[in-house]
């Protein structure tokens, strides 16, 4: 039996306060104008005090779950792409499986940056085509605005934060993931980096008092590389598929800039309205930023049975990938009604494991 690996759920959460380019001229030496013309950008979703990145990771499983109409409790793998883990450890993806009551999924996170949702849907796919699951729940998740230095103006604009996730199924229908090309450079390494917080810096008073635990980027060796890697990794990915681009119906790409974008459609010699586009309305979620548009597209009807669609990334590693998928999902389907049930009692399934541990050690002593 040949097995495929279908997007049968997708969902999207953004946190609700919104930070305009004019909110950003009253912080640092900008305006409106510039940001627009250098990067596309008119504003940005930015967490408050109470979303981070597991929150919106939930929010938006919860999301392609209903869709999907697939209880938690049958997810088998869970993967997290975040730049920004809720903690060190334990993993996000361990706080989104407690959470969704996701009881029989194994659950990592995956860094590899912007390109993190790529990666993490090819991890995925792959276990489901070897047989290893059936089902899996991928994830791109970030609050980068926390790692955001707000008197840089070369960085502060950009970024943003959100989470988007889709349900990966096994099926015998031919579709679903084609092809996948993933590549990465370590010698780029220190075009994107936060220099501190890592075994190579650990924190430290000088490293905050330095501001080394936020984002350095080299803005134009950045662009040079991501204008080749979009193109490159395109046509890589299209001819792993045994396609051609006049087969490709759209174009998700990583939303950094729009200039990247608009260079990259010139050089593969497709119109603009083969690609989508939101960061206008979202700037750079990293992660995130190609299952938000997913849902969009989706959203918009821009995607159809049938269509194949290529996701292309690129992020700091340097990392770039990209894949081909052949639409079969109908459409969005009946949502399923007990998916914030399942939650509730997953809620207190959690409390109830956690409040026997602690009688237990009451009990067998320390």
């Amino acid at each position: 039996m040949t097995r495929y690996a279908h997007i049968t759920g997708w969902g999207m959460s953004v946190p609700a306060h919104i930070l305009t380019n004019d909110d950003l001229a009253k912080m640092v030496d900008t305006s409106d104008e510039w940001i627009q013309s250098m990067t596309g950008i008119r504003e940005r979703h930015i967490a408050g005090a109470r979303e981070s990145t597991a929150s919106l990771a939930i929010d938006a499983a919860v999301k392609a779950l209903s869709v999907a109409g697939v209880p938690a409790r049958h997810i088998g793998l869970i993967v997290v792409a975040t730049s920004l883990p809720e903690y060190l450890f334990p993993s996000t993806a361990c706080i989104v499986q407690d959470q969704l009551g996701a009881s029989h999924a194994a659950a990592f996170d995956l860094l590899a940056a912007c390109s993190g949702f790529v990666y993490a849907l090819s991890v995925a796919s792959q276990m489901i085509i070897s047989g290893a699951y059936e089902s899996a729940l991928v994830i791109g998740s970030e609050t980068l605005s926390r790692m955001i230095d707000w008197s840089d103006r070369s960085t502060c604009v950009l970024f943003g934060d959100g989470a988007g996730a889709v349900v990966l199924q096994s099926s015998e229908t031919p579709g679903g993931i084609l092809s996948i090309a993933l590549h990465a450079d370590g010698s780029g390494g220190d075009m994107l980096i936060v220099p501190a917080g890592g075994s190579h810096l650990p924190t430290s008073l000088e490293t905050i008092e330095d501001n080394q635990h936020s984002i350095v980027m080299n803005g134009r060796e950045v662009y040079r590389f991501a204008t080749r890697a979009m193109v490159s990794s395109t046509l890589e990915v299209v001819e792993k598929a045994g396609l051609s681009l006049d087969d490709i119906r759209l174009i998700i790409p990583h939303q950094a800039n729009r200039r990247i974008i608009e260079s990259a459609a010139k050089d593969l010699e497709l119109p603009m309205d083969r690609f989508a586009m939101n960061l206008d309305r979202y700037g750079n979620t990293s992660a995130a930023s190609i299952p938000i548009a997913l849902c969009e597209a989706i959203d918009a009807g821009r995607i159809h049975t049938g269509d194949h669609i290529v996701m292309v990334a690129f992020g700091a590693g340097m990392t770039w990938g990209s894949s081909v998928i052949k639409w079969v999902a109908a459409g969005p389907r009946k949502a399923s009604r007990f998916v914030w049930a399942q939650r509730l009692m997953a809620r207190a399934r959690s409390t109830a494991r956690r409040t026997g541990r602690r009688i237990g050690g009451l009990i067998w002593g320390e």
